[in-house]
Parts: C-alpha cells; sequence; structure tokens
C-alpha cells in the first residue's frame, strides 16, 4: 500500500496508519539501540493502576534464546527475524512486599504523606485477600496499557511491530525463569523493520470501524 510506505507527516495518528502488525521482518535490519531505549522509557512512563507498575519488561536480542522461544510462539518468524523481541511479564499477585515497595518508592521521591501511607494500607487490604488469578489478570491489564505505549512510540519511530499472544506463556516462562520471579508472560512484542516483498499484509488496506459503530456520545 502506497500511502502507508511513504508517510512522511510526523503526526501521531499518520504514524498510527502506517503501522500495522507487521509480519515479515527483515533480518538484516536492526533498530538502532537509541529507538529501542525510546519504546522502553515510553513502556516506563506507561500509567498503571496505583502507580503499581506490577510486571517487568525483558528486553531480548539473545538469537538462541529468541530461536528456542519461536516454537512455541506458533513458530512466528518475527521473533526471529526481528532484531528485539519485547516480552511483557505481570506480577503473578500482589503482595505485602511489592506494594510496601511501591509506598517506599513513593515516599522516597515525594516525602513522608500520611494520606498515601492509608491509601496503600486500603490497597493491600483489598488486594491481598482476593485470589491470585484475579490479582494476576489485573496486574497483565496494566502490562497491556504499557504494551499500547510502547505501540504508540514505536510508530511514532518508524519501527515495525508486532503484538502476540499467540504463544505458550508455561514455555515461555521455563525458557525465561519467570515463575521464580514471581512474574507470567502475558505478551510478546518483537521490534524490526518490515520487508516489504515478503509481507502478504502490508499491501493490504487497513480496515477499522467507522466511528459510528464503535463510539458513543454522551453528552
Amino acid at each position: 500500500m502506497k500511502d502507508r510506505k511513504h508517510m512522511t507527516s510526523s503526526t501521531l495518528i499518520e504514524k498510527l496508519n502506517w503501522r500495522y502488525a507487521t509480519k515479515k521482518m527483515d533480518p538484516s535490519k536492526a533498530v538502532p539501540q537509541e529507538k529501542v531505549d525510546q519504546i522502553i522509557e515510553a513502556v516506563r512512563m506507561a500509567p498503571t493502576s496505583s502507580g503499581t507498575q506490577p510486571f517487568e519488561l525483558l528486553v531480548i536480542t539473545n538469537p538462541e534464546i529468541r530461536a528456542e522461544i519461536r516454537p512455541h510462539a506458533w513458530d512466528q518468524t518475527q521473533i526471529t527475524e526481528g532484531s528485539h523481541l519485547l516480552v511483557f511479564a505481570a506480577w503473578d499477585n500482589y503482595s505485602a512486599e511489592r506494594i510496601d515497595a511501591v509506598t517506599r518508592q513513593m515516599t522516597e521521591e515525594r516525602g513522608e504523606i500520611p494520606l498515601l501511607n492509608k491509601y496503600y494500607e486500603n490497597l493491600k487490604a483489598n488486594y491481598l485477600p482476593r485470589d491470585e488469578q484475579v490479582n494476576h489478570d489485573h496486574a497483565a491489564r496494566q502490562a497491556y496499557i504499557a504494551l499500547g505505549f510502547a505501540m504508540a512510540a514505536a510508530a511514532e519511530l518508524e519501527v515495525d511491530c508486532c503484538p502476540m499472544e499467540g504463544f505458550d506463556p508455561a514455555k515461555v516462562d521455563e525458557i525465561l525463569g519467570l515463575r521464580d520471579k514471581g512474574l507470567r508472560s502475558v505478551v510478546l512484542l518483537p521490534l524490526g523493520y518490515r520487508q516489504e516483498e515478503g509481507d502478504w499484509l502490508l499491501p493490504m488496506k487497513k480496515v477499522r470501524k467507522a466511528k459510528g459503530t464503535i463510539v458513543t456520545e454522551i453528552a
């Protein structure tokens, strides 16, 4: 699609129109570290519920590890043909220790605020009795917010990516030793550059629902 390949304007909406779920990446082109750093910073700056940031980001360039992951991700070639693989791994559960660490950082950087301490004590009272799966699902939703920020940042930088849920989380967790760290993988994001002649999706028109079918405005 010519418009998508040759977009030059820097507005965010036009960059989002330029991006697509890249199916074929050029293994000869690596994303420069300064661009990867900006995408990582977008992840770090993403908002999360109560500022807990209940996930970690693994940035994998090691070719052997990416090759080991690929068979457990429907053999999607972007995992090894891209130059970087981002793995968003959410906390397996909330704990007093994890929430207290958030409170300590808030206090260290903002000063002692009694209301803040009370807020996080209430948070523990609400979160800690809940089922582990409920808490993990909540943490995973925060990771998805950060995923959106990563994808938008990549689009602005004209770095291609493809979000992936099509993988075996248990196998990826095992390969990366995530369970021992209290983490569970929830989504993958390979970064790279499109291989235009080999990607069947690139020439296709971007299709989205019309605004009137997806947006309800309530005045």
